[in-house]
């Protein structure tokens, strides 16, 4: 366990990489799992929007992995919505990890595959209570504001929506 520690503590962030996830390992579904597992469980079902690993890879999501040497310390997502507007989903930093700027870095990578893409715009979901008070604060260092709902969501006292144009 100490080994595990120091590997997630130890190392900055710029020894990382970010690979994309063309199919699905053992450990991306085991981080999407924790992070499935940690919406459903703050959030009613009806105001809980998190996407399995099958329904991200059928919806033509982007999918990727921040890695250090073979752990996988957090995940992300790029879901098309049209040719101009992407959301992204699934934002998830394995909680031994945080802190090191694992979450900024994917978000980063996420703008620049949305740019790559041709994309104008990023939106996405986030839950409106206190414990997702750090991930909001994540994406408005990122440059992202509060909009109206998009892409069917609907208006709901447990989510706030955000975007950016790129």
């Amino acid at each position: 366990m100490k080994v595990m520690e120091a590997r997630l503590t130890g190392a900055p962030i710029s020894s990382c990489r970010i690979d994309p996830v063309v199919a699905l390992t053992w450990d991306v579904a085991e981080l999407l799992n924790r992070h499935l597992d940690m919406m459903r469980g703050q959030t009613p079902s009806e105001s809980c929007h998190v996407m399995s690993a099958d329904d991200l890879f059928a919806a033509g999501a982007r999918i990727f992995a921040l890695r250090d040497d073979d752990m996988t310390l957090g995940i992300a997502a790029l879901k098309p919505l049209d040719d101009s507007h992407g959301e992204l989903k699934s934002m998830h930093t394995r909680s031994e990890a945080r802190g090191r700027g694992v979450g900024g870095a994917l978000v980063q990578r996420i703008l620049t595959e949305a740019r790559d893409l041709g994309l104008a715009r990023v939106s996405l979901e986030t839950g409106s209570e206190a414990p997702f008070a750090p991930a909001r604060r994540l994406y408005e260092r990122h440059g992202f504001s509060y909009c109206p709902p998009f892409a069917g969501y609907a208006d709901d006292p447990l989510s706030v929506f955000m975007t950016r144009t790129l």
